[in-house]
């Protein structure tokens, strides 16, 4: 049986660090916390599950911080969560056979990470994450902000069938999303940080979460025919570039990026549902069902998971605008299917 280290970097997480340790009880054969500035009970939490809590000056770097939980751990694999991850109990029956039957050459594993979109938990993104990662192979992390790990060709890798689970999104409250990872951009900008292609494309999420589109759109431009970037990784890049190009005033654009990003490989749904809409808006409804259908009939491959991939785009969204589409064609009963299948995701 493998050993784990589970790896957290916290600050101010009473309210979520309970039940993330709780739902992997059992499974880590030692907790690290490194603190990064609590001024709340964190600490008196964390001190419920282990003994190894140690301190760590912020420098406005997550890579830094989680490089120094990883220098504390002893078992053969480390697992790395945030505070307000958790797996649920279906997941961790999981985890535990996972840990049972893991075989020494394995050197990472990968698991899905559920990311609810708003409050209701209702609309969901997921995205792909190396997890658990042996000691030994010295895994190091790379990025100021929205942090990876930095991997090798030579590294022999696992996919699993685990996910984790985010607890906390920004808008849960409807408010705008937290300003932190944005200024922590800028403060490095403004130190005269060269950002790498990880924390550009980032930089320029960050831009467009806080609606500075004209400079979201800057920043994608410098990402999105970058060699190091991976084909999967492009076509998010022209999805998101194509939604600030809207917000900017600039609409044109995004059919040009939506021709772009069919030219570069199988529809993605987000961007069938673009052509979708282009061709309901000119009146082609033949047309803009074409591609609505091929939005669900297609849902994003295996290597698109590494991406963040918005379910809404092969789920409730392509059925929501059939039935638009069959009610301007008078045929009422495809629009009452479609949306029946639009209400049924939407309830998750």
């Amino acid at each position: 049986m493998a050993t784990i280290s589970l790896c957290l970097i916290v600050k101010n997480e009473e309210q979520n660090l309970e039940q993330c340790l709780s739902s992997v009880q059992g499974i880590p054969d030692e907790i690290i916390i490194v603190d990064t500035g609590s001024s709340d009970r964190t600490k008196e939490i964390a001190a419920k599950w282990t003994q190894h809590i140690y301190d760590f000056e912020w420098i406005d770097d997550f890579s830094a911080a989680r490089n120094e939980s990883f220098k504390y751990a002893t078992k053969d694999y480390i697992l790395w969560l945030d505070a307000d991850d958790i797996l649920k109990p279906e997941e961790k029956v999981k985890l535990e056979h996972l840990k049972d039957t893991l075989t020494e050459e394995v050197d990472a594993v990968a698991m899905k990470y559920e990311i609810p979109q708003d409050g209701s938990r209702r609309f969901i993104s997921h995205t792909t994450r190396l997890r658990l990662l042996k000691r030994t192979k010295g895994f190091i992390w790379k990025g100021i902000v929205h942090e990876d790990i930095a991997i090798e060709d030579a590294y022999h890798f696992m996919n699993s069938d685990i996910t984790v689970t985010h607890t906390k999104t920004g808008s849960a409250t409807g408010g705008p999303p937290p300003m932190r990872n944005l200024k922590i951009y800028e403060k490095h900008l403004a130190r005269g940080y060269t950002f790498s292609i990880s924390d550009t494309l980032n930089y320029a999420r960050e831009c467009q979460s806080h609606k500075q589109y004209e400079k979201a759109i800057r920043y994608y431009e410098l990402c999105k025919d970058h060699p190091e970037i991976p084909r999967e990784n492009q076509i998010f890049i022209l999805h998101k570039l194509a939604t600030c190009y809207v917000y900017n005033n600039q609409p044109e654009k995004e059919l040009e990026l939506t021709l772009e990003a069919l030219a570069k490989d199988v529809p993605y749904p987000a961007f069938s549902c673009r052509m979708g809409e282009h061709f309901l808006k000119s009146g082609n409804l033949e047309a803009a069902i074409f591609w609505y259908r091929s939005a669900y009939s297609s849902p994003p491959g295996e290597r698109y998971s590494w991406s963040a991939v918005d379910n809404a785009y092969h789920t409730w969204l392509p059925h929501q605008q059939l039935s638009l589409c069959y009610q301007a064609l008078g045929d009422t009963a495809q629009a009452k299917h479609h949306q029946q299948w639009a209400e049924f995701y939407r309830k998750g």
